[in-house]
């Protein structure tokens, strides 16, 4: 079966309609040229990879080279009792499918929010038919169906040690995955871009759009940080190779603060 890949994010679709609705939406972008399509075998005909890399023990980066859409860094995070892939690349082939069968296979796939929805259900058919958990609020935007999808809403531990939730912000939907064993047990906030760790390696950012700059209301970033506060993590990876590596938790709620005293208006004489 041939399915199509939105070139700008990467997400797969059963028919290739004239745009990609996520590109259209305002959060997203469609290129000034139009709308570009194109497929695995086209990919993978250009040289297309996949790189796995150890980020910290039982968490793995795997990385589109070069960029396929978006170019998120997944992150499969091992456990005794299986394996998460959170957020899905673009692309994959028979080294990739490979590579992650090595380090055990996956128990059940999740995207952090539509555009990390990637080529998720080839994922999940060459792995054996993993379920692919989706967020409710956010289902409507899936371009691609299969018998693996499974809608769900509230607080969901998905393996020991491995709670799904729901902040929203991003999207109704937008998702993150608390890991308590992470940061040899401290506990990791895989957080896509719900919560975007930012350069400084010292604070998080909180958007509607990343690429349009549209922001998110004080109340609605607070709630956010007071959402995942609920859980213990002093580390925090986004849903590209960005890294609060210690003090997660508290820089999360610092840097809402921020937001929120920005937004509001506090800030204006220093502007």
């Amino acid at each position: 079966m041939t399915f199509w890949i939105c070139s700008t994010c990467g997400v797969e679709h059963e028919s290739r309609p004239d745009v990609c609705a996520v590109c259209a939406d305002e959060r997203q972008w469609v290129p000034a040229d139009g709308q570009h399509w194109t497929t695995l075998e086209e990919l993978a005909a250009a040289g297309q990879s996949i790189a796995v890399e150890e980020l910290e023990p039982d968490l793995y980066g795997l990385t589109t080279v070069p960029d396929v859409g978006i170019g998120p860094t997944a992150k499969l995070v091992r456990t005794p009792a299986g394996n998460l892939l959170f957020d899905v690349p673009g692309y994959l082939d028979d080294t990739a499918v490979a590579a992650v069968q090595d380090l055990g296979g996956l128990a059940c796939i999740v995207a952090s929010h539509p555009h990390m929805y990637g080529v998720q259900v080839e994922w999940s058919r060459r792995l054996g038919g993993v379920p692919i958990l989706v967020a409710q609020d956010d289902a409507d935007w899936l371009a691609r169906t299969d018998p693996a999808v499974q809608t769900w809403k509230t607080d969901l531990q998905i393996l020991p040690g491995i709670t799904l939730t729901q902040p929203g912000g991003h999207f109704p939907g937008s998702t993150v995955a608390h890991w308590a064993a992470g940061a040899q047990g401290r506990g990791v906030l895989l957080s896509g871009d719900t919560i975007f760790a930012n350069p400084d390696r010292t604070s998080v950012s909180f958007m509607r759009s990343y690429p349009n700059r549209i922001p998110l209301s004080g109340t609605v970033v607070q709630r956010i940080a007071d959402h995942v506060s609920r859980f213990e993590f002093d580390r925090l990876y986004n849903n590209f190779r960005g890294v609060i590596p210690v003090d997660a938790r508290a820089i999360v709620q610092r840097s809402a603060e921020r937001h929120a005293a920005w937004t509001s208006g506090a800030n204006d004489h220093l502007t």
